[in-house]
């Protein structure tokens, strides 16, 4: 497979352009990311992406890891890589300087991480974790709970995990079991499984420190009856080391379809006599805790949507430009490589203009994160902080599915070489094929955009976002060279106003019909976000089409990745809305016993 290249100019353009850089920078607490900083970090975090992680990704994917005894044994290179990217303060990049992280915005950190997602997804699962529980930590834990774990978490001396699943529970929180019994001295122990638990045992790091879903004695039943603890695989000394091993064994690891260099483990807490952990926030409260943590993890899954997206794309455009093969049909010429070929080039330039689309609503989804940090005002901090929890699923599940659909297409490019491992592109659609999974899957996201994003408030949220999106039409509107993409917004926008109107027009008594429908509704909110970030883009790059030092043809060519977006994937739209309105009744009624 090619060399990996980070999209660099892609990034700094919708940073610039689209997430509005400028403006976060000058949000408390984000005066330190400049334009030369941010520039010098995205260029040292692509050589890394490129000259560190991306060479040890197939020999991860082929050696995978191993469980020896209860030691999980990672493949060739992963420590050396790890060690250094610790060194270089990676993890800490987003995090609490107080802490010893840099404190930079998420903006920032997003393109970074997508970097280590494009160059190879297994490992940076890892450093991703220690972020996710550095920011629950922060919100939940008390200050010795944050003095004894969070330097370390930060730094990524200790690795960080959370388990929530376990056998018989699946997505289903509320079947927990694991239970947590108060000791004397105020800790706890804990007794039962978790699975599917990502790092959860190895030896890239001197400790591992656990975030564990459980139940307390008497704790109510379901989901309002778990409490979270931290559990970690070696208890600490009175100089708040790691000593005496905890109650914890990694009885397996998974054999996966894909991301074979992460080891995904079962836990077994309390074989003997029983695992110390210790309370996070209040009893009880422990999912919604969680949440804090899964929201982070979610996201980040939604940026591996776009950086696997990416590297299939890179891989199907060089192998296109370099394949000679067949008879143009157009021209009758031979001898061309086969992106000279329609369906070819169709195949690329939808590629790209998916990833853009998903790049330009996930990095600006990255900086209403910050809005609703920091922003001064609460009411527009508020806003912002809706517009994240409203678009999270679709940030997750949409993106996913998309990026699942682009290494899928990078195949199909590569014709029958796709389908042979040693080009490296089956890895791509094999590791990818999680992203729609893990984390919950697209339809769990579904029905969380319907029931608590949607319906839960009435429509309230989303309707300001209808009308942002529609302020965006009004503006190309303005611009007599692109006066057709505001029609094309406008019929897109209004498929999913329509849609929306309808939904919240629906009794209790249609309810099963509702959620049939989530899932199209998922993808119709996906297919109108995408299409409001190109038309953004589009608007961005005619205003700076006569300034000096810009590239035309760069600007022009994300022009018309907006008008192939509208001319190819925005026709979905209607499909997707006519799904929401009938599709759920029909399925309601189809009977299981035609199955």
């Amino acid at each position: 497979m090619i060399d990996y290249q980070a999209p660099l100019r892609d990034m700094q353009f919708i940073l610039d352009e689209l997430a509005g850089l400028g403006q976060i920078t000058d949000l408390p607490r984000c005066e330190d990311a400049s334009p030369d900083l941010v520039a010098a970090v995205l260029e040292e975090a692509s050589k890394f992406a490129s000259g560190v992680l991306a060479p040890i990704n197939r020999q991860g994917d082929l050696q995978g890891c191993r469980l020896e005894g209860e030691q999980v044994i990672t493949p060739d290179g992963w420590q050396e890589a790890y060690d250094q990217f610790r060194e270089a303060g990676w993890i800490g990049l987003s995090l609490p300087q107080e802490f010893g992280g840099q404190g930079l915005p998420k903006l920032v950190s997003t393109p970074v991480w997508e970097m280590w997602f494009s160059t190879n997804m297994a490992f940076a699962m890892l450093p991703q974790l220690n972020v996710g529980q550095t920011e629950a930590l922060m919100i939940a834990a008390n200050d010795e709970q944050k003095s004894t774990w969070l330097h370390k978490v930060v730094s990524g001396e200790w690795a960080a995990t959370m388990n929530l699943t376990e056998p018989q529970a699946g997505s289903d929180l509320g079947a927990t079991r694991m239970r947590a019994e108060p000791t004397e001295d105020g800790s706890y122990r804990l007794f039962g499984q978790k699975i599917y638990i990502s790092y959860g045992e190895h030896e890239l790091t001197s400790n591992i420190v656990h975030l564990v879903l459980a139940r307390l004695p008497n704790a109510p039943e379901g989901v309002k009856g778990l409490s979270l603890l931290i559990v970690p695989k070696f208890l600490l000394d009175d100089d708040g080391q790691p000593a005496e091993k905890n109650d914890i064994r990694c009885i397996s690891i998974e054999h996966k379809m894909g991301i074979h260099g992460s080891p995904t483990c079962t836990l077994s807490y309390g074989d003997k006599e029983g695992a110390s952990g210790y309370l996070v926030g209040e009893p009880h409260q422990g999912l919604k805790t969680m949440f804090i943590m899964m929201n982070d993890a979610r996201f980040n899954v939604g940026v591996q949507g776009v950086a696997m997206g990416e590297r299939a794309y890179q891989a199907a455009l060089d192998y296109a430009q370099q394949r000679i093969q067949g008879r143009n049909i157009v021209n009758g010429a031979s001898n061309q490589p086969i992106i000279s070929h329609p369906d070819v080039k169709r195949m690329l330039v939808s590629m790209r203009a998916r990833l853009m689309a998903m790049r330009g609503l996930l990095y600006t989804a990255a900086s209403w994160f910050d809005i609703a940090n920091h922003h001064a005002d609460t009411q527009v901090a508020d806003k912002h902080s809706r517009y994240v929890d409203l678009l999270m699923p679709v940030a997750k599940g949409w993106c996913t599915e998309v990026g699942n659909d682009i290494c899928d297409e990078a195949i199909q490019v590569f014709g029958g070489m796709g389908f042979v491992e040693e080009t490296g592109v089956a890895q791509l659609f094999r590791d990818a094929r999680i992203m729609t999974i893990y984390e919950g899957t697209t339809g769990i996201q579904a029905n969380d955009l319907l029931g608590r994003k949607i319906l839960r408030e009435n429509g309230t949220t989303l309707r300001e976002l209808l009308f942002d999106i529609r302020t965006t039409g009004k503006a190309l509107e303005q611009v007599d060279e692109l006066r057709d993409l505001a029609t094309d917004l406008d019929e897109l926008t209004t498929q999913l106003h329509i849609t929306t109107d309808w939904v919240l027009e629906q009794d209790q008594a249609r309810i099963a019909d509702l959620y049939g429908g989530a899932t199209p509704l998922l993808h119709l909110m996906g297919t109108v976000c995408g299409g409001w970030q190109l038309t953004r883009m589009a608007l961005a790059a005619h205003a700076k089409q006569n300034a000096a030092g810009e590239d035309p043809d760069y600007l022009a060519g994300l022009i018309s990745l907006a008008r192939f977006y509208m001319a190819t994937f925005a026709p979905q739209a209607y499909a997707h809305a006519r799904a929401v309105r009938y599709g759920g009744q029909v399925l309601t009624n189809f009977p299981e016993s035609a199955l």
